[in-house]
């Protein structure tokens, strides 16, 4: 088992995506894309990514070599398949049971459609025991800020997801809900104190709007 969080630097990708960019979406020279993947693929063995939406389905992946899928999750049983995924200040939340993983790409939208809870449920299913997770690095409560009408969307369901800027504004903090939904749970919960807007060592959307995406990896 492994898991990692890539930063921005080692890939090929020219400016505003420089440098290690696996994002297809974003307006990246595809053939830098397809570099950047290789390289991952080359380091760690056959990656699977997928076509995130802010959904709340899964798929679940049982060969490297299918068509790249439409979700917000990635889950398998096969020990030989990397799982990505894809963030540039949302969570990208890995987890991890004796004989299952997934990968979770958990925003805003993820969180108030439970997609992580669906997945976790989807793994006890599977007879997954043992439950670790990563939360990888992500926009911090301090610099999500929000309109009043995106927080009451969240708050209402997640109270503690509630934050402030420095300057006291509206924000959100989709982290610590999360963090709580899965201790209740019973998974064991890692979580990075990195902030992507914070760091220049990381893309966000939040600070530079055209930009990359970093990726979560894990595998059995």
């Amino acid at each position: 088992m492994f898991t990692f969080f890539t930063d921005r630097f080692g890939g090929v990708s020219a400016p505003p995506y420089d440098y290690l960019n696996f994002g297809d979406h974003v307006g990246d020279i595809p053939d830098n894309v397809a570099a950047n993947r290789a390289s991952l693929i080359a380091r760690v063995g056959p990656t699977v990514f997928m076509n995130q939406v802010h959904g709340d389905t899964f798929h679940f992946v049982q060969s490297a070599a299918e068509q790249i899928p439409t979700c917000d999750a990635l889950i398998t049983t096969t020990a030989a398949i990397n799982l990505a995924v894809q963030v540039a200040d949302c969570i990208p939340l890995l987890i991890h049971a004796d004989n299952v993983v997934a990968a979770v790409h958990v925003g805003r939208k993820g969180l108030v459609n439970d997609i992580a809870l669906k997945v976790l449920d989807e793994m006890k299913r599977l007879e997954g025991k043992n439950f670790k997770a990563w939360i990888g690095p992500h926009i911090c409560g301090s610099c999500y800020e929000v309109s009043e009408d995106v927080l009451q969307e969240v708050v209402s369901k997640y109270p503690t997801s509630r934050s402030q800027t420095s300057k006291g504004r509206h924000a959100l903090d989709i982290a610590r809900p999360l963090r709580e939904l899965l201790s209740q749970r019973g998974v064991s919960v890692n979580e990075s104190d990195i902030c992507t807007v914070e760091s220049m060592d990381y893309f966000s959307y939040r600070r530079d709007g055209v930009t990359g995406r970093s990726v979560g990896v894990i595998s059995l």
